[in-house]
């Protein structure tokens, strides 16, 4: 599962790495966002790839309510062509979720301990997701987004037993191509292959509330 991540990186930035034309909403050093708030979302459609701002926790266009989405944070790739909410999605609606890391929470010494997990080079990653537009006619229709999550690679395993799945830089272009055979889309859902870093952090992150540059700064050894 992945129910907290940190997205510090200038916009600016943001657009170079992901190669998506300058954006137009403004962004902030988050350090601790949760489900339900509008991050930044990198997504193909007619228009082409773009960097636009979507609601964490996916809303299916079926939808007789929008709180829906905030039990749909996450999607498994094991599950996602099985799952209504995600099944259409999954063919012709793929996004990546730029982040510079991603919190997990751990049993030591009788209580829970968050853990910031993030590229050695602290370069922004991208998650794997899905969106979806609900009421499309609506000129205020909500756009979401759920993170994929794979079963966590061996660095991590010892903290939880999942991980958003997190596209290498050179497959980015085809997880967001729409053209791209859902096969071969889904093929790269897999524990990430390339080095992760991971350390004790405060738990101030347990509380959305508190989205400082602290959460992210390890924690004092005891």
């Amino acid at each position: 599962m992945c129910g907290r991540y940190s997205l510090a990186t200038p916009v600016d930035d943001l657009v170079e790495v992901f190669d998506v034309p300058p954006v137009t909403f403004e962004w902030g050093p988050r350090y601790n966002i949760a489900p339900t708030q509008d991050v930044p979302v990198v997504a193909s459609d007619r228009r082409g790839t773009r960097l636009g701002l979507l609601r964490w926790g996916l809303v299916p266009f079926w939808a007789d309510d929008p709180s829906i989405g905030s039990r749909m944070i996450n999607a498994r790739a094991e599950t996602l062509l099985e799952k209504p909410a995600f099944k259409e999605a999954a063919v012709s609606r793929r996004c990546l979720i730029p982040a510079d890391g991603f919190y997990e929470w751990a049993m030591e010494g009788g209580r829970k301990v968050p853990h910031w997990i993030h590229a050695p080079d602290r370069e922004p990653m991208g998650f794997a997701g899905i969106w979806e537009r609900w009421h499309p006619g609506d000129p205020e229709a909500i756009y979401s987004m759920a993170i994929i999550t794979v079963d966590a690679n061996d660095q991590i395993r010892h903290l939880h037993g999942r991980m958003p799945a997190i596209v290498p830089f050179a497959d980015r272009r085809t997880w967001l191509d729409t053209e791209t055979p859902t096969a071969d889309a889904l093929s790269l859902l897999k524990p990430y292959e390339q080095s992760l870093d991971a350390y004790p952090v405060s738990t101030l992150v347990n509380s959305p509330a508190n989205d400082v540059p602290e959460c992210i700064e390890p924690a004092p050894v005891a």
